[in-house]
């Protein structure tokens, strides 16, 4: 079984315990004004073309589009999607095991939505457990509660988000209704799987008195993380020949 992927990190520290390795998963069916991998929303293959970098050489250009990025001299133009099968995230986590559990670390799926590819993400977690590597997700939560509840048989740990509480408002900033989601989140807070939740502090829309105070009491006490939002998202819009609405 293949996955579409369109980032891996190594090294990294803010996506569960320790010190681990991200893999970054394409397509989210929530379209958040605010954001930050919008690389990531898509499940189709993407160029991203960072216009600084450019030398004006054409090379790239079919018929005056710019679509031979492997042509490209400077790497102005970079491609967001390529398929990775479940043996060859295994493979990556079983090279990097022991600098891994040195380091207290494991393997997180991040996204995107990496629910979005539910059956890949959970043949991949299925694996990686039958091979005692730590296991974690950042996730929306947007998906069936039948999914979800397999989610939390081969998950380690846990970071969802919970956003907006009020539904209208979730869906008119999100597209898409937040039933499903503080369901899970219920479900969530009733197992036994290590989590986090957050909420990315969006000005005048996620970071309101009565959105946080709404959260904080669905929670009830479980750990709870606010984050700020990411001043950078704007140029990846750019990049991608989109407009980011919330600048306008």
């Amino acid at each position: 079984m293949n996955g579409t992927v369109f980032d891996i990190q190594e090294l990294t520290v803010h996506d569960g315990p320790g010190t681990r390795i991200t893999i970054f998963l394409k397509g989210c069916p929530l379209r958040c004004l605010w954001c930050h991998n919008p690389e990531g929303q898509n499940i189709q293959q993407e160029l991203m073309f960072n216009k600084n970098k450019c030398v004006n050489c054409h090379k790239c250009e079919v018929d005056g589009k710019k679509t031979n990025y492997h042509l490209c001299p400077n790497n102005a133009l970079i491609v967001k999607g390529y398929q990775m099968s479940v043996d060859d995230i295994l493979n990556l986590a079983l090279k990097n095991k022991e600098t891994l559990e040195l380091l207290e670390g494991g393997i997180t799926f991040s996204g995107g939505e990496p629910l979005f590819q539910s059956a890949f993400l959970l043949q991949c977690l299925k694996k990686l457990k039958e091979n005692n590597i730590h296991t974690a997700i950042e996730t929306s939560g947007f998906c069936d509660e039948k999914t979800f509840k397999q989610l939390l048989l081969y998950c380690d740990y846990i970071i969802m988000d919970i956003k907006l509480f009020d539904d209208e408002k979730h869906l008119f900033y999100t597209g898409k209704s937040n039933k499903i989601i503080l369901e899970n989140a219920k479900q969530l807070m009733k197992s036994d799987v290590e989590h986090v939740f957050r909420t990315p502090l969006i000005k005048g829309i996620t970071d309101t008195k009565e959105n946080l105070k709404a959260i904080e009491t669905f929670i009830n006490g479980h750990h709870w993380e606010k984050i700020p939002s990411n001043p950078l998202a704007a140029v990846k819009y750019q990049q991608l020949g989109r407009t980011f609405y919330l600048e306008n």
